[in-house]
């Protein structure tokens, strides 16, 4: 045969499927691109919120002084509301993130042989976006690593999830709350980890003295 018929390309040359993959991996490299740039952008807010000085911002994001400046200037005229930086928030983004901070966190303490490591490596990538079926299928494999190698990890674990998960589980409507969806994964995300770690925020690091 002179070429694949059943996709209309010659030998040795790419099928439509494989241009597809790649192309399709390419968008995700650049759409998580933008997404982080607009995250930035949103903390700088949340970061200028707790009292943070550009330059504490700008040395801390590895950016200069007057980029920190120019992002603050585009949201003068709204000023960003005070973050509740509690662990315990009812929200569906705050338990989401402090999902996949636990998560995160399991991963590392099992060397990344956990069931929930390639997921929550995805995750960082962009490659899977918090969907309530992926948020569901994270958490079935959170369970499953508690529960098979439960003498390897700390019992904080297995009560930080307890907690998430009666959250996720509960039909009443959150309170509203300040920030997007994304800013908030974030930060639970960190409270956390840091949570677990025993390593909780003080009053002079929020403040970015």
């Amino acid at each position: 045969m002179a070429g694949d018929e059943s996709t209309g390309s010659a030998p040795g040359t790419l099928t439509e499927e494989q241009a597809g993959r790649m192309l399709a991996d390419i968008n995700e490299v650049i759409r998580a691109g933008e997404e982080m740039r607009a995250l930035r952008a949103e903390m700088i807010q949340v970061f200028a919120g707790l009292g943070w000085t550009q330059d504490a911002i700008a040395r801390l994001a590895g950016m200069s002084q007057p980029a920190v400046s120019k992002q603050m200037t585009k949201h003068r005229d709204d000023p960003p509301a005070p973050m509740e930086l509690t662990l315990d928030q009812p929200d569906i983004p705050w338990l989401e993130g402090r999902l996949w901070g636990l998560a995160e966190e399991i991963s590392e303490s099992l060397d990344h042989s956990a069931r929930c490591t390639r997921y929550v490596d995805a995750v960082a990538r962009g490659r899977k976006r918090f969907t309530p079926e992926n948020v569901d299928a994270l958490r079935r494999l959170v369970e499953e690593d508690l529960r098979a190698r439960r003498a390897e990890l700390p019992t904080a674990h297995r009560a930080a999830y307890d907690g998430i998960s009666r959250g996720l589980d509960l039909s009443v409507k959150a309170p509203p709350t300040t920030g997007s969806a994304s800013v908030r994964r974030t930060l639970a995300r960190r409270l956390q980890r840091d949570g677990l770690r025993g390593d909780g925020l003080r009053g002079d690091r929020l403040r970015g003295d």
